[in-house]
């Protein structure tokens, strides 16, 4: 008797709800259930995962869609255990739900791009991405919101509708070495075919050049001033290309002065239309 009396004591009373210890005890147990079942489902995942059917990002995807899920059958069937009528509720709270959902409307559209991504798979976690001209690595996915690391080191908190939106280009989605190139310019009646081996000479000894597949030299233009050469190369060190870029420009510096070969700089022609003017101390017409 004793017993029944203290799960009937009600803890709380507001009205016509009251919450006694046996509700208490029913609310916790709903809570202990939905922790195990997504244990459960979680390690179903990892397993998954391990035998090469799920890959990490879609087992975060789904693992995440099923605990909102999970969350919210819990405490719809927790407060209905304990007198609270939902239909009622909404009913009786429809400018409210109205209101929030006005104000929350970012964040949800924030909610559903992060399981389009995550799904999907169009950005991942260790991707080099460029979002508004800006290049930076992924670090992590998250359901609103994707940070990325610039080279740096800043850290970006990017909206993933933003992902979604935007013009976003992905450098690693091909999972290959990416082409990069560094132009250069040499002075007129420099030996070209010299040119060319001197550059792949220089490509070829950088360990962060592929040599799979092998670096090629074009002759771009004859410029105002020089010849114009680009190396092309693949890499696959695509976050710090731009140290990778600066190493070769050093040893293409080097190369070119132990072979004599000069790098101009922009020059100009004056043609004086009258400069027999500038004799006589007067300005030309």
């Amino acid at each position: 008797m004793e017993v029944k009396e203290l799960l009937a004591y009600n803890f709380f009373n507001l009205g016509k709800y009251h919450l006694n210890a046996y509700e208490v005890i029913l609310l916790v147990l709903l809570f202990l259930l939905a922790r195990f079942f997504l244990y459960v489902v979680k390690k179903y995942l990892q397993r998954l995962r391990l035998k090469e059917r799920l890959d990490k990002g879609r087992e975060y995807a789904i693992y995440q869609m099923i605990v909102y899920l999970t969350y919210v059958i819990t405490i719809a069937i927790g407060l209905e255990s304990v007198g609270v009528r939902l239909t009622v509720f909404l009913a009786g709270s429809t400018a409210l739900l109205v209101g929030l959902g006005l104000g929350l409307q970012d964040f949800f559209k924030a909610l559903v791009a992060g399981f389009i991504i995550l799904t999907e798979r169009t950005v991942s976690a260790g991707d080099v991405v460029e979002i508004a001209g800006t290049v930076g690595q992924v670090k992590e996915i998250s359901l609103r919101t994707t940070t990325v690391i610039t080279r740096d080191d800043i850290v970006m908190i990017i909206p993933n509708q933003q992902l979604i939106s935007d013009r976003v280009v992905n450098w690693s989605q091909n999972r290959k070495s990416t082409r990069f190139g560094v132009s250069v310019g040499v002075a007129y009646g420099s030996d070209t075919r010299l040119v060319e081996r001197l550059l792949l000479e220089v490509a070829m000894k950088n360990d962060m050049v592929q040599k799979e597949q092998l670096p090629t030299v074009q002759f771009r233009d004859f410029g105002a001033s020089s010849l114009d050469f680009t190396l092309f190369f693949y890499s696959f060190e695509l976050f710090r290309i731009e140290y990778v870029k600066s190493q070769l420009r050093f040893a293409i510096d080097e190369k070119f002065r132990e072979h004599k070969i000069q790098i101009p700089f922009p020059q100009r022609d004056l043609w004086l239309r009258n400069p027999e003017a500038l004799e006589n101390g007067r300005a030309p017409i």
